[in-house]
C-alpha cells in the first residue's frame, strides 16, 4: 500500500476517512469508482444522500410499491449486491474503498468475511452511541436490533462489491431519516421485517456523533496506526452568497481598506447570520469562514513579501498580442485575473481564453469575475478563439470559462465547438480545457470528454474543511468526482489548489491524496492573492520552500507533474506539465 507523506514526507497514511456532507448517489459513485481503479491507499468515505431508491443486481422491481418521482426521489440502479434500499437525509452512509485480503491471506477476497467486518464496525459503533444489543439476525445481512424478540428490525443496511481485492459500496446506518420512505418498497426485499432508526430507538445522536463513532471503530479496524480524516463544514446555509451576488458591488481594491476579524463566538448560529447580539453585523463570509475555523486574516494593506512581486514585461510582443485580442473582442483570463505570469505565458506560445462570455452564475470568495446577470453565449466565439490562436502561433491554448449554472448543459457544448475550431484552423496546437463542475451532470461534462482535449483540468480549489467558505455552490465530492470521471474517460487530468486561506499543510496534502486517489496527473498549488475587501481575506503567506514541500509530497503520492510556486496559477507551465505528463488510460468498469 502506498505510503501518504506530509510535507516533511515523515508520516504514511494508509487509511483516508472523509465526511462529504451531502452528495448525489452518481457522484458518489462516480468518486467511489475513481478511488476504487486508480487509489493505492484505502478510504472511507462518510455523507447523506438527497431521498434516492437504489437497486443492486439481484433487485426485483416488483419491490418498488410506489414510483420513486411521486414521493421526491430519485431511482438508480447500482452495481451493488442487495435488492432495493432508500437513502436520505439523516442516514449516514459509509463507503469502504479497501483493499481486502484474500482467504487464508492469499487467493479471491473472502466476501462473507469481509461483511462481517463491515457490520461490526456499525455494531461496535452503534454500542459507543448508547445503543447496545445491536447484532446480526441469522440469514439476514446488515444490523438489527431486538434480534432475541418478538420483532427484530433492521437500523442499517450493507450492500458491498468486491472486485480484484477492492471494495465498492458499504452500509447506511439509520440515524434520524424519515422513515416513511421506506413504506414504498420492500427494504432489501425482506417483507416481513421493520426498519428503525437511532432516533426511533429513542436516542438523541447528532449526525456528527455518529460519523465520529464510526469513524474511530473503521479506523481501528482496518488502520489503527495509519490514517487521516477531513471534514467538509457540516453546516451550510443555502442562501449564503458572497458579496457580488448580495449587491454589494466589487468592494475596494486590496492594499486601500483595513479588514475586520470575527470571532466565533460573536456569530449567532442563525441560517442566514449578518446580524451579531451588540447589534453590529457581520457579512456571511465572515460567518463561514467562522464556520470553518478561521477567525482572523491578514489586513488589506499588508504588504507582501517580496517572493510574491513579479516582474511586469510588458514589451511590444505583449502589446501586439493585447491589440489583437481587443480586435477580435475576446477576453482572456491572463488579463481578467491580473496573473503576474501573463508575459512569461504569452511569450512561451501559451494563453487563457476565457469562453461562455464574461458573467459567472456563480461568486466564490476569491474570484474576481463579473456576476451579474449573465448574457447568452455568442455563436461565434469558437471560431474568433480559433482565429486569435492561429494569429498569434500559439503552441498550447488553455480555454476556461466563467460557471453558467443558468444553461441546460453548464456549458459544455461551447467547449466542445472551441475545441473543434481550433482543430480545424490549427491542429498542430494542443488545447487544455479548465472547465467548471456542470452541476455534476455526467451527460454534460461527456460532451468535453467526447471532444478529447489534450488536458482536462478542474480546479479543486482549496481543502475539504474550507471548501464551503471559499466556494458556497461548488463542493468538494463533487469536484473530486469530476475529476474522476475525466480519468476514466482516459483523459490527461489536471486540478489546482490556492493556499493561504486557513488551511493547514497536513490538509493540504490530505486534498493532494484525494487528488492523486482519483488519478489525477497534474497538480497547481499557489498563493491567494485577494483581489477586493469584499474577497476573502489572506491568512497567512506561504514561503517558497513550503510550496516545494507540497511538491515534493504529490510527486511522493503519484501524481505526475506538481507545479507549486507563490506565483503559480492554473495555467502557469501548461504546456510543459502537459509534456511531462503521458495521456491517461481509460478505466473499465
Amino acid at each position: 500500500m502506498a505510503a501518504t507523506p506530509t510535507p516533511e514526507g515523515a508520516v504514511e497514511r494508509s487509511l483516508h476517512v472523509r465526511w462529504l456532507g451531502a452528495v448525489p448517489y452518481a457522484e458518489a459513485h462516480a468518486l467511489q469508482r475513481g478511488l476504487f481503479e486508480r487509489g493505492a491507499d484505502d478510504w472511507l468515505l462518510l455523507l447523506e444522500h438527497p431521498h434516492v431508491y437504489t437497486l443492486g443486481v439481484r433487485a426485483d422491481l416488483e419491490h418498488l410499491l410506489v414510483p420513486p418521482a411521486d414521493v421526491g426521489a430519485d431511482l438508480v440502479r447500482s452495481d451493488r449486491g442487495g435488492d432495493v434500499t432508500y437513502h436520505g437525509p439523516g442516514q449516514l452512509v459509509g463507503y469502504p474503498i479497501l483493499s481486502v485480503p484474500g482467504k487464508r491471506g492469499g487467493g479471491m477476497a473472502d466476501t462473507v468475511a469481509y461483511v462481517r467486518a463491515v457490520e461490526q464496525v456499525v455494531i461496535d459503533a452503534l454500542g459507543d452511541l448508547g445503543l447496545p444489543g445491536a447484532d446480526r439476525l441469522d440469514g439476514y445481512p446488515g444490523v438489527w436490533v431486538d434480534v432475541e424478540g418478538p420483532s427484530p428490525r433492521k437500523i442499517a443496511a450493507i450492500g458491498v462489491r468486491l472486485t480484484r481485492g477492492r471494495s465498492m459500496h458499504g452500509f447506511a446506518l439509520n440515524v434520524d431519516p424519515d422513515l416513511t420512505m421506506f413504506d414504498h418498497i420492500v427494504p432489501c426485499g425482506i417483507p416481513d421485517k421493520a426498519v428503525t432508526s437511532l432516533a426511533a430507538e429513542g436516542l438523541d445522536v447528532s449526525m456528527r456523533d455518529a460519523v465520529d463513532a464510526v469513524a474511530a471503530r473503521a479506523v481501528a479496524r482496518w488502520s489503527p496506526g495509519a490514517h487521516d480524516r477531513a471534514d467538509v463544514v457540516w453546516r451550510h446555509h443555502r442562501t449564503d452568497l458572497a458579496p457580488f451576488s448580495r449587491g454589494e458591488g466589487p468592494g475596494a481594491p486590496a492594499g486601500s481598506v483595513e479588514a475586520p476579524t470575527v470571532e466565533p463566538s460573536s456569530v449567532e448560529a442563525v441560517p442566514v447570520a449578518i446580524g451579531r447580539r451588540d447589534g453590529t453585523t457581520t457579512s456571511r463570509r465572515q460567518v463561514r469562514l467562522a464556520e470553518a475555523g478561521v477567525v482572523q486574516g491578514l489586513a488589506v494593506g499588508e504588504r507582501k513579501p517580496d517572493w510574491l512581486r513579479a516582474p511586469l514585461r510588458r514589451g511590444p510582443e505583449h502589446l501586439r498580442l493585447q491589440r489583437l485580442l481587443r480586435d477580435l473582442d475576446l477576453v482572456t483570463v491572463c488579463e481578467e485575473a491580473g496573473c503576474p505570469n501573463l508575459s512569461e505565458c504569452w511569450s512561451d506560445g501559451t494563453a487563457t481564453f476565457m469562453i461562455n462570455g464574461e458573467r459567472c452564475t456563480r461568486a466564490c470568495g476569491f474570484c474576481l469575475v463579473d456576476t451579474r446577470h449573465p448574457e447568452a453565449p455568442s455563436a461565434d466565439e469558437p471560431e474568433a478563439v480559433a482565429e486569435a490562436v492561429a494569429r498569434m502561433g500559439l503552441d498550447f491554448a488553455v480555454l476556461t470559462a466563467v460557471a453558467r449554472d443558468d444553461l441546460p448543459d453548464g456549458g459544455a457544448a461551447p467547449f466542445a465547438a472551441t475545441i473543434a475550431a481550433i482543430r480545424r484552423r490549427r491542429p498542430a496546437t494542443q488545447v487544455e480545457v479548465l472547465i467548471p463542475d456542470c452541476k455534476g451532470d455526467a451527460e454534460s461534462l461527456q460532451v468535453i470528454f467526447d471532444a478529447r482535449p489534450d488536458v482536462v483540468n478542474h480546479n479543486l480549489e482549496t481543502v475539504a474543511r474550507l471548501q464551503r467558505a471559499v466556494r458556497p455552490s461548488a463542493g468538494y465530492a463533487r469536484s473530486l468526482a469530476v475529476l474522476a470521471r475525466s480519468a476514466a474517460a482516459g483523459l490527461r487530468t489536471k486540478s489546482g489548489l490556492i493556499v493561504g486561506l486557513g488551511e493547514t499543510d497536513d490538509e493540504v496534502v490530505e486534498a493532494l491524496a484525494d487528488l492523486a486517489g482519483v488519478g489525477v496527473d497534474i497538480v497547481t498549488i499557489g498563493q491567494y492573492l485577494r483581489p477586493t475587501s469584499n474577497h476573502l481575506p489572506v491568512a497567512r503567506w506561504v514561503p517558497p520552500e513550503r510550496f516545494e514541500a507540497y511538491a515534493a509530497a504529490g510527486r511522493a503520492l503519484g501524481i505526475g507533474h506538481v507545479e507549486a510556486s507563490p506565483l503559480t496559477r492554473s495555467s502557469y507551465h501548461a504546456k510543459q506539465a502537459a509534456a511531462d505528463t503521458g495521456p491517461a488510460e481509460a478505466t473499465t468498469g
